[in-house]
Parts: structure tokens; C-alpha cells; sequence
């Protein structure tokens, strides 16, 4: 219902950091008709539909065939694999990163390119695959390194980090569908220790896996460039969220899928570890609370990545 009209018509318009007109071998429901034609398939959607597409594709999929996660979150690439697995699906190399570029569909059907991220890491669901990734995506994409596994890419994540505290902290604004810019005015230089607590709740469970993490700053600095200072400065400085004005409701995927599919992982991965994350607890209670959804239990769980009763070491030995 959202494809643009004029992607029917075989061709899709793009503005800002991309512009042309853009034409489309197909536009297709039918996943036997797109698979016959890709060998490669990009899959750009929330990442909370992924066990949705991975059955829907699964019938059509053959090995040797490559998947791409855009914006997977936590770990996505192991839960998209992992509904293979139970479809009875193997052979197919499946890989994420994050979202590399800030797009949005504009009234008229057109596609604006607001950024493209000059920065970003990729994983697979075994460390031994991220090389043989990161080969072929570098070919299409600048910027990309190989992330320690799974974990680090998951939390290496600006959207997941600020998406649903931003929210939250502005809720009733939101709710009233009061403008305001999203980065630059969601925290001030007070309120914003919330979001610098949660960073360090994300380095401590990083650390807890075998890995580090760059700072916030740092990530926004490779993906789009910013002035140097503190988060809040970062933040506010980064030319592309200038102009990023906040949703105008909470059943938004800032609070749906940053918590269900990065803040509820990361946190059942903190308890096996016995890494305490208070600020994410109270993320996930309210938006829970809020939404009337028990995340931990509709959320990605460590069930649904196959990695239930498994401890640390097992899960990064994987």
C-alpha cells in the first residue's frame, strides 16, 4: 500500500544525497518471482518483521543465495538465520549491518536521501563469515569494517542508543504531537546523563562479550561528521539531524523496535553475563507499560536467536 505510484510504472525518483530517475527491472508481491531474479537480497524493513520475511522467503530460497540485513539490530542476522534453520533451510549466507543511508519517502512518491553513513560495521552469524561478507559488500559500499561478531555490531547502534530514551523523555510532547527536533532538542545539558548512563550500560555488556566499543560521539563522527564536544554537542551538531523532526506517535519503530529487537536482547545477554543495566531495564518497563506488550517475552529473546541455554563463552564461540 506504500510503494509509490510510480514504482509501478517502473521507475522510482530520488532526491537529496542521490538524485535521478531510477529504473526498476520489477516491483513484485511474490517472492518466487523475486528470487528467481536476485541472488543477492537486501531486506530493508523493521527489524521486527524479520521472522515474518525469513518464513515468506524460505520456500524460495536456495543455497548458495546471500541475504543483507539493513538496520538488524541486535543480532538480527542470527534470528533471520535461525527461522531458516526451522524452515529446514540451509546454504544461504545471510549478513547485517546498520541502516547506511537516512531516507524518506516524500509525498509525492519520491524518495529524499537526507544521508548516506560514511561508516559502519558488518557481521555475520559466525565470525569465520564476516570476512567473505565484508569483501562483497565493499564492492557496493564505502566505509564498511568487520565487527568483532554479532554483539558489537548489535550495540554499535546510534538509533538503538537514542531512539527510544529520546522518546520517552518527551513523551507527552510526542503524544500531543508537538513539534520539536528530535537530536537536537530531545535532551538538555541536564537530562542528557540519562543517555550517557545507557551508553556506559552498552559498554559494559560489550566488555562482558570480549569487545569494546567506540564512543556515541565517535560513531556519529564516522557516519555523517560532527563537532567534537560531548554526546549532547555531537548530537546536535550532525548536519543531517538538524532538520529531523520527532514522530508524532509513540506506536512508532523508535520505541517498537529499538526495545524489542536491541534493548531486550542486549539485556537477557547482560543478565547471563551478570552485568547490571538499570536505565535499559526502565527503557524496556515503561515502553512495555506504554505499549501494553510484555517485550521480554515478544521481543528478540534469546530463544528466538537459538541461543537459549547457551552461556557467554558458548554463544561467542558460535
Amino acid at each position: 500500500d506504500r510503494i509509490p505510484p510510480s514504482t509501478r510504472s517502473g521507475f522510482l525518483n530520488a532526491t537529496g544525497r542521490v538524485q535521478g530517475r531510477f529504473p526498476l527491472a520489477a516491483v513484485s508481491q511474490d517472492p518466487a518471482q523475486v528470487l528467481e531474479q536476485a541472488q543477492t537480497l537486501f531486506i530493508a524493513t523493521v527489524a521486527g518483521a524479520y521472522p515474518e520475511v525469513a518464513r515468506r522467503l524460505a520456500p524460495y530460497l536456495q543455497p548458495g543465495q546471500r541475504v543483507v540485513l539493513f538496520s538488524s539490530k541486535l543480532a538480527g542476522c542470527v534470528a533471520f538465520e535461525h527461522v531458516l534453520h526451522l524452515e529446514g533451510v540451509r546454504g544461504v549466507r545471510v549478513a547485517e549491518t546498520d541502516a547506511l543511508f537516512a531516507s524518506r519517502l516524500q509525498p509525492d512518491g519520491s524518495i529524499q536521501i537526507r544521508g548516506i553513513k560514511r561508516w559502519n560495521l558488518v557481521s555475520t552469524p559466525r565470525r569465520s563469515q564476516t570476512v567473505e561478507a565484508l569483501d562483497f559488500l565493499s564492492g557496493l559500499f564505502e566505509g564498511l569494517e568487520a565487527a568483532d561478531h554479532v554483539i558489537q555490531r548489535g550495540l554499535t547502534d546510534f538509533g538503538a542508543l537514542a531512539h527510544p530514551l529520546t522518546m520517552l523523555a518527551n513523551l507527552n510532547q510526542v503524544d500531543r504531537k508537538q513539534p520539536f527536533l528530535f537530536y537536537c532538542d530531545g535532551f538538555t545539558e541536564r537530562t542528557v546523563v540519562l543517555l550517557e548512563t545507557l551508553e556506559q550500560e552498552f559498554q559494559q555488556v560489550a566488555r562482558a562479550y570480549q569487545t569494546n566499543l567506540l564512543p556515541a560521539s565517535t560513531w556519529l563522527d564516522r557516519y555523517y561528521g560532527c563537532a567534537p564536544g560531548s554526546l549532547l554537542e555531537a548530537m546536535r551538531s550532525v548536519p543531517n539531524y538538524q532538520t529531523s523532526v520527532a514522530p508524532d506517535s509513540l506506536t512508532h519503530r523508535y520505541l517498537q523496535e529499538d526495545v524489542a529487537c536491541t534493548l531486550v536482547p542486549m539485556r537477557a545477554l547482560a543478565r547471563l553475563a551478570g552485568v547490571s543495566t538499570p536505565v535499559a531495564d526502565a527503557v524496556v518497563a515503561l515502553t512495555s507499560a506504554l505499549h501494553a506488550v510484555d517485550y521480554d517475552r515478544e521481543g528478540r529473546t534469546l530463544e528466538s536467536l537459538g541461543w537459549a541455554g547457551l552461556a557467554p563463552e558458548q554463544i561467542l564461540s558460535r
